[in-house]
């Protein structure tokens, strides 16, 4: 939903980044009604959508492969309370937790949130394993190649370049990530 003047607040609008990614039932229409619901959550304006990739999954190999997006959004809505609304987002759609990197039919996770540096009970911010997952920072790096990793000190890109050395040795491959589409 756009930012207008319905939705100021006392917060500067912040620019914050959501990790997409489902593999049960029909991936690509749930991270589509995820986006939809995205926008339509009062005080955040979805920027910008990578493409969907396919992806092996991370956890148990008896699993289908997941489709997986980077969302940019600017939000006046804190942190804690953008996590809160993504939670919400996934009970909507029918997400049930189960076995840690098991099937999902959605996982939305909040990736980087304007610089911010956060460890508590709920939330760790930036997101504690992003830069090792091609995952997320191949379509974080398509939208935005210059977002910063605050802790690491690097780019989006820079980690995307880093991850695909360590993986394939000097590799311009993508390890890991299957398909775009």
């Amino acid at each position: 939903m756009p930012l207008g003047p319905a939705a100021i607040t006392e917060l500067k609008p912040v620019n914050a980044y959501i990790g997409l990614g489902a593999n049960l039932g029909d991936p690509h229409r749930q991270l589509q009604e995820a986006l939809a619901k995205l926008a339509a959550v009062e005080e955040v304006e979805v920027l910008k959508v990578s493409a969907f990739y396919l992806n092996p999954p991370l956890g148990p190999p008896e699993q289908p492969w997941y489709v997986n997006a980077v969302a940019q959004v600017r939000t006046r809505l804190e942190p804690e309370e953008l996590l809160r609304a993504l939670g919400q987002m996934e009970r909507d759609l029918g997400r049930v937790r189960g076995e840690r990197w098991g099937p999902r039919v959605i996982d939305l996770d909040l990736l980087l949130y304007d610089g911010v540096i956060m460890s508590g009970p709920e939330l760790v911010l930036p997101h504690p394993e992003m830069h090792r997952r091609v995952f997320v920072l191949a379509p974080l790096a398509e939208i935005a190649p210059e977002a910063w990793h605050p802790v690491l000190e690097k780019t989006a890109a820079e980690l995307l370049a880093e991850l695909e050395a360590t993986a394939a040795g000097v590799s311009t491959t993508r390890p890991g990530l299957r398909e775009r589409f």
